[in-house]
């Protein structure tokens, strides 16, 4: 069997870690990574430049600047643009080099703030985007027209997969920056070492979020890669959006969530909920059909990959 390259851009994140992970051993794969000091993927000709030089059958498209509510709110301009510049670099450099196959990841956000519940992948762009992430989802959703316009143009095998809520070893637990459940892990953990009375959580505790842990979205991202080729060439067809949902198909309340995360960690102190703080959309549960349709389901119950989460948390900081 000849041997495919593979290039996961952004490998140091969560998504990109994963999927290094379950590549890890397969004789079948080399896997090529660049950390951002050695390849910036916003410099186009040093991307372009990488590509021609090393012709990966196949890309992994992590890499982007990604953040919670806070984080979206206080950089809109470079959530917008640093992920648009990365993408038409990646894109345009993987077409000229010849690219087999591309996975691009983008998020769940990328669907309208009150779209019917399970999200179906054809409610992309049949309503308004929820304030909060507006630049981002914008960013994403111009990735999946992206994937859509070179697979009608060029007859590329380009596949936008949407990820529902992540979580898991090699998580970005920055106070201000990082996602719900990571930074609730990381403000239960210092609220029990410091001893604090009580530990503040953001809204009222009643939107749903359904949360996935990272090792199963990089096994979605290999079931894809391992795909034979007229398999993987069906979800591409230029006659329809090549978008793909992967989640777990159920969901919890951020309170929920929040008590498990409390648990998880053996925190004894108070939960409080701040309603003056915003909620974000109400619900974000993804439907999950498609891929389950092909073969594939998410594996990791949420209290095991918690505790998983938090073990990785302690051991890197402590």
């Amino acid at each position: 069997m000849k041997t495919k390259k593979i290039f996961v851009a952004g490998h140091r994140g969560l998504v990109g870690s994963a999927t290094l992970r379950v590549l890890a051993g397969r004789a079948d794969y080399e896997v090529l990574t660049r950390t951002h000091a050695e390849l910036d993927l916003e410099d186009r000709s040093a991307t372009r430049a990488f590509f021609l030089e090393h012709r990966p059958d196949h890309v992994v498209m992590c890499a982007a600047k990604v953040g919670g509510i806070l984080a979206n709110a206080s950089y809109p301009v470079d959530f917008l643009h640093n992920n648009l510049r990365i993408q038409l670099n990646v894109f345009d450099a993987a077409h000229e080099s010849g690219i087999d196959r591309m996975i691009f990841l983008g998020s769940s956000c990328i669907y309208p703030r009150d779209c019917p519940q399970p999200i179906k992948e054809e409610y992309l762009l049949t309503g308004p985007l929820e304030a909060t992430n507006r630049p981002y989802a914008l960013a994403k959703i111009a990735g999946v027209e992206s994937c859509w316009s070179f697979n009608r143009q060029y007859g590329t095998h380009y596949v936008a997969m949407m990820p529902t809520n992540m979580y898991g070893p090699g998580d970005n637990y920055h106070p201000e920056n990082s996602h719900v459940l990571p930074a609730l892990i990381r403000r239960f953990h210092e609220a029990k070492r410091k001893a604090e009375p009580s530990v503040v959580v953001w809204g009222s505790g009643k939107p749903r979020r359904e949360f996935m842990y990272s090792s199963d979205l990089g096994d979605a991202i290999l079931f894809l890669l391992d795909m034979p080729d007229e398999r993987f060439a069906a979800l591409t067809h230029p006659d329809s959006t090549p978008l793909i949902n992967v989640g777990v198909g159920e969901d919890v309340s951020i309170q929920e969530v929040a008590e498990l995360v409390k648990a998880t960690v053996g925190y004894q102190g108070e939960l409080k909920l701040d309603a003056t703080k915003p909620d974000g959309t109400p619900r974000k549960l993804m439907d999950v059909s498609r891929l389950a349709a092909l073969g594939w389901k998410a594996k990791t119950p949420l209290d095991v990959g918690l505790k998983q989460a938090y073990e990785d948390f302690v051991h890197h900081h402590g």
